[in-house]
């Protein structure tokens, strides 16, 4: 039983129901108001489930319930979880003009995101500077990393080891892990791919504000002898550009772009 035990912490298992916690708060918090339906839907928890996690979320003051309808958003409190993170503000300071600056040559708006256990988490965004959004996604917005194109760069773009070493925590997390993504990343050929355009796709993004509705390439941005800093990606609406179009048209300037920040970092 002992040995049962020691094999079990050493494969790194999750704890399945604070697994389940974490996706129901960030899911909540990537919305900022959801109803029990869309909560339980966007976190990927079944709705008995996702009940009771939010009854508890509710008990220790992180969500509320609106007077008005049956709907939950954040409180203050939750901003305690981010005590103690220093954040990366030398990136975001550095690469500020320069997304700001591509968003006025192409209009669409530009994210800066890195990684963060099993998510990329928006850091810097235009998308309040255009009128080629559905949404505004502020600092602290998380991505499921095998679901967006900033994710699969970066996976993309890190030492094989650490990219195996990620995938493997990956197929721990019950019915949250994209399985088909992880065999084309392990066998290489989506890596391959990726990494001789130099830039990966996403197309009709299903982790926003408005599913389907919205398409992204994605660029690495490198800090000197340290691998890979962030990533850039360019939204665009899924309905109004082909993506093949989009990649001929944006491609070139948003690696130029994450170019000019490599130099100011």
């Amino acid at each position: 039983m002992i040995l049962e035990r020691a094999s079990v912490m050493e494969k790194g298992v999750p704890i399945r129901s604070l697994t389940r916690g974490l996706a129901v708060l960030q899911a909540i918090n990537r919305g900022s108001s959801l109803s029990m339906m869309e909560i339980a839907r966007s976190s990927e928890v079944p709705y008995p489930t996702a009940c009771r996690i939010v009854q508890t979320l509710l008990h220790e003051g992180i969500i509320e319930r609106e007077p008005a309808r049956k709907r939950y958003r954040p409180t203050a409190l939750v901003q305690t979880l981010a005590h103690g993170f220093h954040g990366d503000s030398h990136l975001v300071v550095a690469a500020r003009p320069h997304i700001v600056d591509l968003t006025r040559r192409v209009g669409w708006p530009i994210s800066l995101a890195t990684h963060v256990g099993h998510s990329m988490i928006i850091r810097d965004s235009t998308h309040a500077l255009t009128a080629l959004t559905f949404n505004n996604y502020y600092p602290g917005y998380t991505l499921p990393v095998l679901e967006c194109a900033a994710g699969l760069v970066y996976l993309s773009n890190i030492p094989a080891d650490e990219r195996a070493a990620l995938l493997n925590a990956l197929k721990l997390l019950p019915k949250r892990a994209n399985m088909h993504v992880i065999d084309l990343l392990e066998n290489g050929a989506l890596v391959d791919e990726i990494l001789a355009d130099g830039y990966a796709t996403r197309g009709y993004n299903r982790f926003t504000h408005n599913p389907g509705k919205t398409s992204s390439i994605a660029v690495p941005i490198f800090a000197k002898d340290k691998g890979v800093a962030g990533t850039l990606t360019l939204a665009f609406f899924s309905s109004s550009t082909k993506m093949a179009d989009a990649v001929a048209q944006f491609s070139g300037p948003l690696r130029d772009t994450a170019l000019a920040i490599q130099e100011d970092i």
